[in-house]
Formats: structure tokens, C-alpha cells, sequence
């Protein structure tokens, strides 16, 4: 297990604190909001997890990608997609981040290269390990990190990811948020072996288990992990051991687990272990955590009272997108792939030293 060392100074702490402040009140007022009937459809909500997207994704830099799964609302604030843009998507309307056109599980920002969350379980890492190939061939030092939970570890779909990104040594950092149950499934009912960074360990990747409700236990082992995938290493895998405190969805009834297990998990809480270990070190005056939630509930405010306002999509829309619409000018990106990083056929590593992904072969029956 990944020990916290913690040599941040007070900035970075309020930082840290902020952070996971702001994730916790926006899920908090989304799960008010689907009550009353302004959010409607599916919504899983993130809270007890915030120290997981705070310690992770600022370990990332600007021109790196994150890709992100449908309980993906405090990837997409800390990433810095707009809370506006965010809380406008949950409403449905044009002004989202998706265009009102996603909702709660499709946020996406390209200019922030977050990649989107996913209702398919597991429906990421694919989409992960093609961005990584994508850096990887144009010769790019960039990081992907893909989240997913501890039900998507079960999907066949990672497996082959894990094998092809360590076989290619491709830029990705598999950060498995492992909060215990898939769905309604416990982990230990549905795993032989629960130790999931062992498990990943035997595709031949650094794998390290890491306590997700400690923030710095968690920052230390993303900027091990990001610093290994962006100097070549190949993937990094990150079994985050968290835990949620509110049902899988709004539509569970959350009758799988006893209250006194969350109420264990809550005494653990990250935001009130951060505060509290502020306090002990002089970086948290009394009310100041009030204070900065006092802060953080007007700016959610504002994102609700903006997202209230903003327009839906007008009707005659309603078939817009079903096929894609051609660019007037032609994407940078779409230029030919330069013959010094074309894959090779046989996948061995370039004359650079750089690995090559083979081409594409005929499925063998």
C-alpha cells in the first residue's frame, strides 16, 4: 500500500481541500435537484470518492488526456471544466458541456482533452489505450489516465487493454476507483482474488494498491505513476481503494449493504481527514472550513441558477448528429502519419527504441 509522504505546503493543501470541497457540494446539490425533478435520468454520484480525482488528474498536465466513466461529475470539475458548463449538462440543456445532449454519464470537454464519461462498464479503456497509441505514434510524451471502477476490472474488455498497452508500452494510467461493489455486487462475491493490484501486476505493469480516501496517499502514488508513463515505462495501474457513500444510482435501493459499514467508511472521511490533519499543522483556522463551503455553495448556486435559465435544444435539432457534419476546413490531427513512427508489422521496437504497434491482421477463425 502507497503511504502518503505528504511535503505539500499550505497552499497546496487549501488547494487539495478546495477541491474535493467543491466536488462534494455540487454532488450534494445534484442529489437535491433529481429529487425536485430538475435533473432527471440516471445520476451516480461521487461522494466519499473526492480524493481520488483531487490526488490524480492535477498530477496530469494540460495536453494530457482523461478519460472518465458515468460517475464521472468530480473528474470533469477538477479537470476544470466549468461548473456551469457541468451543471447545465445535468440539466439537459444547450449551454452543457455535451450541448444537453449527454447528461449526467456523457460530459465531455475536448479543449480540456477530457475524454468523456461512459455508461458502458468498462467502455473507456478502449477508447484510453487508442488515445495513448495515437500519442505514442506521433511520438507525443503525453499521459492518458482512464477511470474506471472495480465492476469494469471484471469486464474482458480490461484485460485485453491491460495486455495491449504493456505489450506496446503505451502512455496509459489505469486508475481503478475500487469502492467495493459493482452495482449491487460485493466485490468478494463476485472476485476470487480481491487484491486487484496484484491481479494487474501479472500483465507485467507496475501495479500498486493505494488508500483512496487518504488525498496525499493518493497525490503521491498518481505523480509516481504519471512520472514512470511519460518517461516510457509503459502503463501504470492504481487500484484505488475508496468507497461511496450513497447508492450506485438514484434508482438503487441500496439494500446489499448495512448502514453501520458506511458509517464506518464515513469516519474516514478524506475531506475531514485533510481538514483535520490543516488544523494540527496551523493551515486551518476555526470556520475555515465553513467559510470555503459557504464560498463553494454560492458559486453552486450560481452554476444552478445559470443552468435554469440556459436554453434547451430546439426540436428541429432532434436528428442533428446522427451523421457527422463535414468540417469547412480540415483537422490539424488528420494529417499523414509521418513514415519514422508508421507501426511496423512485427510490433518490435522501432530503430529509436520505440516500441511500434503492429498493423491490423485479418481475425484468425
Amino acid at each position: 500500500m502507497i503511504e502518503a509522504k505528504s511535503g505539500l505546503n499550505s497552499e497546496e493543501r487549501r488547494v487539495l481541500l478546495r477541491d474535493m470541497v467543491r466536488v462534494r457540494r455540487f454532488e450534494d446539490r445534484c442529489f437535491e435537484l433529481y429529487t425536485t425533478g430538475d435533473i432527471r435520468g440516471f445520476l451516480h454520484l461521487y461522494v466519499g470518492e473526492e480524493a481520488v480525482a483531487a490526488g490524480v488528474i492535477p498530477m496530469l498536465r494540460p495536453e494530457d488526456a482523461v478519460v472518465s466513466t458515468y460517475r464521472e461529475h468530480g473528474h470533469a470539475l477538477v479537470r476544470g471544466v466549468p461548473m456551469d458548463a457541468v451543471m447545465a449538462e445535468m440539466f439537459g440543456r444547450r449551454t452543457g458541456c455535451s450541448g444537453g445532449r449527454g447528461g449526467s454519464m456523457h460530459l465531455f470537454d475536448g479543449e480540456r482533452r477530457f475524454y468523456g464519461g461512459n455508461a458502458i462498464v468498462g467502455g473507456g479503456l478502449p477508447v484510453a489505450v487508442g488515445l495513448a497509441l495515437a500519442d505514442a505514434m506521433r511520438g507525443r510524451r503525453q499521459v492518458t489516465a482512464c477511470f474506471f471502477g472495480d465492476g469494469a476490472f471484471a469486464e474482458g474488455v480490461f484485460h485485453e487493454c491491460a495486455n495491449l498497452a504493456t505489450l506496446w508500452r503505451l502512455p496509459v494510467l489505469f486508475a481503478c476507483e475500487n469502492n467495493l461493489y459493482a452495482m449491487g455486487t460485493a466485490l468478494a462475491r463476485s472476485h476470487s482474488n480481491t487484491d486487484l493490484a496484484l491481479r494487474a501486476s501479472s500483465y507485467g505493469m507496475p501495479a500498486w494498491p493505494v488508500d483512496g480516501m487518504d488525498v496525499f496517499a493518493v497525490r503521491d502514488a498518481a505523480a509516481r505513476a504519471v512520472e514512470v508513463v511519460r518517461a516510457g515505462g509503459g502503463p501504470c495501474f492504481l487500484e484505488l481503494r475508496t468507497y461511496r457513500y450513497r447508492a450506485h444510482s438514484m434508482y438503487d435501493p441500496d439494500l446489499y449493504r448495512d448502514k453501520g459499514e458506511i458509517k464506518r467508511w464515513k469516519e474516514r472521511d478524506p475531506i475531514e481527514a485533510l481538514a483535520d490533519r490543516m488544523r494540527a499543522t496551523g493551515d486551518l483556522a476555526a470556520g475555515d472550513l465553513e467559510a470555503l463551503e459557504r464560498e463553494v455553495d454560492q458559486e453552486v448556486d450560481r452554476a444552478v441558477a445559470v443552468a435554469g435559465s440556459a436554453p434547451l435544444e430546439p426540436v428541429e435539432n432532434l436528428t442533428r448528429f446522427v451523421h457527422s457534419e463535414r468540417r469547412s476546413t480540415p483537422d490539424p490531427e488528420q494529417r499523414p502519419v509521418p513514415e519514422s513512427v508508421r507501426p511496423s508489422e512485427s510490433g518490435q521496437p522501432s530503430e529509436s527504441g520505440q516500441r511500434r504497434a503492429p498493423e491490423s491482421e485479418p481475425a484468425q477463425s
